[in-house]
């Protein structure tokens, strides 16, 4: 019985310290050492060739860098979003961003409680008004089904909604109620 309350308050003691360690190391969003915010990027490489990170970030989410791929195709690409979706959820476990296409992708640049970038700001897939597009320039739909649960629909290549080269990506199953 004395072994397991000493167990349990080393365990509780070392919660606390790994709990206080985390929020000590926390750097504040956009404060960032002079010498790294100060550094730009060098000549020789294209800006347009490269999808470069957020301020803070080490490498450039992978997931995200295949979205549009010029070796890829637009099945893909919502197959890339809804994974997107998904690594939201697992790291907020609230959900889905909500709202429309440019607040889900601020949501997804890092206007999130954890400032964390899923997509760079600077994607080529992002347009001047912050929205995800799709390969064709037309900025996706998204339909919230449930909490957990998006549907993605791009207007495919006519770039006009409701006709027949129209791409979408719905999780299964559909929530009940649903047509």
């Amino acid at each position: 019985m004395r072994v397991r309350r000493v167990i349990l308050v080393a365990a509780i003691l070392l919660g606390i310290a790994a709990l206080y360690f985390l929020r000590v190391g926390r750097v504040a969003p956009g404060a960032l050492p002079a010498s790294r915010a100060s550094v730009p990027p060098p000549a020789s490489q294209n800006p347009k060739s490269k999808v470069e990170n957020a301020p803070g970030d080490s490498e450039p989410n992978p997931l995200a860098a295949e979205l549009n791929a010029s070796n890829s195709t637009i099945r893909r690409d919502l197959e890339v979003l809804n994974d997107l979706f998904v690594n939201f959820q697992t790291n907020f476990h609230a959900g889905n961003p909500v709202g429309e296409n440019a607040e889900i992708t601020a949501a997804f640049t890092g206007a999130n409680p954890l400032h964390f970038a899923f997509v760079s700001k600077n994607h080529p897939a992002i347009n001047a008004r912050g929205e995800l597009c799709d390969r064709w320039g037309t900025p996706f739909q998204f339909h919230q089904l449930s909490g957990t649960q998006m549907e993605i629909r791009s207007a495919g290549p006519d770039k006009k909604f409701g006709t027949a080269d129209d791409a979408e990506f719905a999780p299964w199953p559909k929530p009940a109620g649903r047509l």
